[in-house]
C-alpha cells in the first residue's frame, strides 16, 4: 500500500490502542491457566493475531465477541503443530521454549526479516536443557521434553529470550535459573512479563545475575482482565504534538511496567510543553533543543525520537542502538535513509545516529516494510513543506492497523 500525505499539522485527542507487548503475554499466560479468561482487547493487529492462531495450533480455543477475546485453555495437546510465527520476532521467541515444555514436537516458520533475526542463543541454552532442533535457522522443528535447570543466555540480545523462558520454566518439574552473561538490553520488556505472570499466579524471583524460577507453579487465570494502553503506538502522535500541533493521547497506564512511556520525559527534555493527568499525556509544541539519548532501553521508540531530533537546533545523538540492525529493518540505516528521504540531516554509525536539526521539505519514503519507520514518516510528514509519499505503508498493520485512521482523525491528510 502506498499513502501520499500532505502537510499539516497534528491536533486533537485519540484513545491509545492496546499495547501488542502486553497482548502478547495475556493471551500466551491465558492459554494455559487452568480456567477460561475473558481479555478485554478493543483493538487487535497482525503480530498478536499471529500469536493467537500459534496458541490455537497448540490446542487453546481464541474467540472475539466485540471488545473481548475469550481464551479456552489447552486442554487436549496434539502430537504436532504448526507453528507460523509470520513476522512476529515475539511470538516465536516467546512459544519456542513453552511448545517444547508442552508438545512432543512443534514446527516453527516465518516470512520477512524473521528468518534473519537472531535466535541461536536461545536454541543453545534450550538445547542443554533437553530440546532438539532439527535445524538452526527457520524453518525448523523442536522436540524433546524441556527440562528444569540452568539457562545461561547473554542478556544483550534480545530480552524476548528471557521472556520465553520466563514463561515456560514455571512450569517445569524442579527449580529452574536464568543466568545472564552481559547486561540486560531492553529490561523493561522483562518487567511486562514478570507483571503478567504475578497477575495469573506466577512468582519469579530475581537474582543478582538473573532469576530464579520455580516449578510445578500453576497459571490461575484471573477470570477477566484488560490489556492496558500501547505507550509505544502513542508516542508517534505525541511526538506530532511536539513538533507541530497540540496532541493528547489517553487511555494511558502512568505507572506502566513498558519503558516507552518515558517517552513523554524525553519530549520535555527536548523542550515541547507536555502536560500529564491521570490517564493521559497532552503535548504541544515549543522551541526544541537537541539532546542526546541512549536508547538501549527504549529501543522502539528509535525512528520516532530521530524524527522529532529533525525538528530540535542543534545535533542530536541517539546512541547505543546496535541492536536496532536486528530489528524488523535495520533501523540505524532505514530511519536514516526515511530523515534523509525527506531533506533531513542523519548521519549512520555502526551503533548510533546522528540528526542535524533541518526543515523537512517532503519527498518518497520506503518503509522497508517497517511498521515504525511507516509511522514515522507519516508523522514526520506533517511538518514537511510539500508532498510525502510513503511505500508499503500497510506495514503499519503488524502493530497499529488503524494508524492512518487516527492520523485522518487528528486532521492528517492521507490520500491512499
Amino acid at each position: 500500500m502506498k499513502v501520499t500525505i500532505k502537510g499539516g499539522a497534528l491536533n486533537g485527542e485519540i484513545t491509545s490502542v492496546p499495547s501488542k507487548s502486553a497482548g502478547h503475554r495475556a493471551l500466551i499466560s491465558a492459554a494455559i491457566s487452568e480456567k477460561p479468561t475473558k481479555i478485554r482487547l478493543t483493538q487487535s493487529n497482525e503480530d498478536i493475531d499471529t500469536t493467537a492462531e500459534c496458541l490455537r495450533a497448540m490446542g487453546a480455543g481464541i474467540t472475539r465477541e466485540g471488545e473481548y477475546l475469550y481464551v479456552d485453555p489447552i486442554r487436549n495437546v496434539p502430537d504436532s503443530a504448526d507453528l507460523r510465527c509470520g513476522e512476529s520476532g515475539s511470538t516465536l521467541r516467546f512459544l519456542l521454549p513453552l511448545a517444547t515444555s508442552i508438545l512432543p514436537r512443534a514446527v516453527f516458520s516465518g516470512r520477512g526479516r524473521l528468518p534473519e533475526r537472531p535466535i541461536g542463543d536461545l536454541q543453545e541454552a534450550m538445547k542443554r536443557n533437553g530440546a532438539l532442533f532439527s535445524g538452526n535457522a527457520l524453518p525448523f522443528s523442536v522436540s524433546g521434553k524441556l527440562s528444569a535447570g540452568t539457562y545461561e543466555i547473554p542478556g544483550d540480545v534480545s530480552s524476548q529470550y528471557i521472556s520465553g523462558l520466563l514463561m515456560a520454566l514455571p512450569m517445569l518439574n524442579g527449580e529452574s535459573r536464568i543466568e545472564l552473561t552481559g547486561q540486560l538490553c531492553s529490561s523493561h520488556y522483562v518487567d511486562i512479563t514478570v507483571e503478567m505472570l504475578s497477575i495469573f499466579g506466577i512468582e519469579i524471583k530475581r537474582t543478582e545475575n538473573g532469576f530464579s524460577v520455580s516449578g510445578n507453579q500453576t497459571y490461575k487465570s484471573p477470570g477477566s482482565m484488560e490489556v492496558e494502553g500501547d505507550w509505544s503506538s502513542a508516542s508517534f502522535f505525541l511526538v506530532g504534538g511536539a513538533i507541530g500541533g497540540d496532541v493528547t493521547v489517553s487511555g494511558l497506564r502512568l505507572d506502566s511496567k513498558q519503558g516507552d512511556r518515558a517517552v513523554a520525559e524525553i519530549i520535555r527534555k527536548f523542550g515541547a510543553d507536555v502536560l500529564v493527568s491521570e490517564n493521559s499525556v497532552r503535548v504541544s509544541p515549543a522551541p526544541l533543543r537537541a539532546c542526546e539519548i541512549d536508547v538501549s532501553q527504549i529501543p522502539d521508540l528509535f525512528p520516532i525520537l530521530a524524527v522529532l531530533a529533525a525538528k530540535a537546533e542543534g545535533k542530536t545523538v541517539l546512541y547505543n542502538a546496535a541492536n536496532l540492525r536486528l530489528k524488523e529493518s535495520d533501523r540505524i540505516k532505514s530511519t536514516a535513509e526515511m530523515i534523509n528521504s525527506l531533506g533531513g540531516n542523519a548521519i549512520e554509525y555502526s551503533d548510533r545516529l546522528e540528526i542535524i536539526g533541518t526543515a523537512l521539505k517532503g519527498g518518497e519514503v520506503d518503509s522497508f516494510g517497517d511498521h515504525r519507520i511507516a509511522m514515522s514518516a507519516a508523522v514526520a510528514a506533517s511538518i514537511c513543506e510539500g508532498e510525502t509519499t510513503i511505500y508499503d505503508a500497510g506495514a503499519v498493520k503488524k502493530s497499529y492497523p488503524k494508524f492512518f485512521s487516527d492520523y485522518s482523525v487528528l486532521g492528517g491528510k492521507v490520500i491512499f
